[in-house]
């Protein structure tokens, strides 16, 4: 028998989002998938599939970012999202409360509520509808309640929040609470990491995708039920128990996507390039489409971004982009917010600080400053929406 296809789930903002775990719970029995979506945007349309594709026990049908074109939607069964919860309390010291900071219609917030299924715990949400702001994290996060059954206090976040969190007494009080706080979701800059944790925020830097249930590594290593490995072309591959089944109704993009070794162990190789440190840690060098070819040089993004970040102290926020160009193939462009939002930053007065620190090629030769850094998901920049910002520069 074909397991059921899934059913369009509206996932309200705000507390309202907790009238939805009792169809999270139902999912979750792998007879009820879901298919999660914002209760502000129009229902999706459930994508024409083969019910014989669906994987038995199918849960939720959860959307991607988008990142390489249209969204797509991982198969998820009951049994990959709950290996996951129980691994991430593993990872982190045991079950625990945990505090909704960020939309659950993407695989970050509906972990946050699968996990807080699993603990027993009704999780505190903090409400987005506004915006998010510093006071109204202080104010959920001292309303997250534990249990004797899962004492620790959790919340997960995107590095934008993390940054405005740590620069506000009151939001590193808030921070320094919580006994396990995940990052993840787009890159997060070194310096914000070493910062975080040298003020005694217990910080962990998460790496995953909707094709693995959420973060599957966590400070460089996979979860107890992941793995992880760098192929010929340094993809960074992931596998284990809560790699998806495959998009719905995508069965050439699957096959393309995702395999089966001989022993049964799903892997889906990502769109990332990474490496192994000396201490065996797996390290993002950011995604194959991102790098920049200027002047025969390839510049690696996210080195540009740490240094912005680490030695310009008046910028808060980077997304470094190449840009054609007819001289060099590719120009180093760069979009920032700012601490002070009234502030000025020029390319040259970048390109002057940052002499000597980066190589000449990876200075960037356009900067455009923005109020706020374009989103198609928690934390994800809009790649698509900045470069057409920047190219409004030349």
């Amino acid at each position: 028998m074909a397991a059921p296809s899934p059913r369009p789930l509206a996932i309200p903002a705000g507390p309202a989002v907790l009238d939805v775990l009792p169809t999270l719970e139902a999912a979750l029995t792998g007879r009820s998938p879901v298919l999660p979506y914002a209760a502000d945007a129009p229902p999706p349309s459930v994508p024409f599939h083969d019910p014989a594709e669906l994987p038995d026990g199918l849960a939720v049908a959860i959307g991607t970012s988008g990142s390489t074109g249209r969204p797509k939607r991982a198969l998820l069964t009951a049994d990959a999202l709950e290996r996951s919860a129980w691994a991430t309390h593993q990872v982190l010291g045991g079950s625990g409360a945990w505090l909704l900071a960020m939309p659950a219609h993407h695989v970050a917030g509906l972990q946050v509520l699968l996990r807080s299924l699993a603990s027993g715990v009704t999780p505190e949400v903090l409400d987005l509808r506004d915006g998010f702001s510093v006071a109204g994290f202080a104010e959920a996060a001292a309303r997250v309640r534990p249990t004797s059954a899962a004492p620790r206090r959790y919340t997960a976040l995107v590095p934008t929040q993390l940054s405005r969190l740590v620069d506000d007494p009151a939001g590193l009080d808030a921070l320094r609470t919580f006994d396990g706080v995940l990052v993840g979701g787009a890159a997060t800059p070194p310096a914000l990491v070493e910062r975080c944790r040298a003020v005694g925020v217990a910080l962990s830097l998460t790496y995953g995708m909707s094709e693995t249930a959420g973060g599957c590594v966590y400070d460089g290593i996979p979860l107890p039920v992941s793995r992880v490995h760098v192929d010929n072309d340094r993809h960074v591959v992931l596998g284990g128990d809560t790699v998806a089944h495959g998009y719905l109704g995508e069965a050439r993009l699957s096959r393309d996507a995702f395999t089966v070794d001989p022993d049964g162990v799903r892997w889906f190789r990502t769109d990332d390039l990474g490496h192994f440190d000396d201490d065996g840690l797996l390290v993002i060098d950011g995604r194959a489409d991102d790098v920049i070819n200027t002047g025969g040089l390839k510049i690696n993004p996210g080195v540009v971004e740490d240094a912005m970040t680490r030695h310009l102290d008046d910028v808060l926020d980077v997304v470094v982009l190449g840009l054609p160009d007819p001289e060099w193939g590719e120009a180093v462009c760069a979009a920032v917010t700012l601490v002070d939002p009234t502030g000025h930053l020029t390319t040259r007065a970048v390109r002057e600080r940052l002499r000597g620190i980066l190589p000449d090629a990876a200075l960037p030769r356009r900067v455009l400053v923005l109020a706020e850094i374009p989103q198609r998901g928690p934390g994800k920049p809009d790649r698509a929406a900045i470069r057409r910002a920047v190219q409004g520069l030349a």
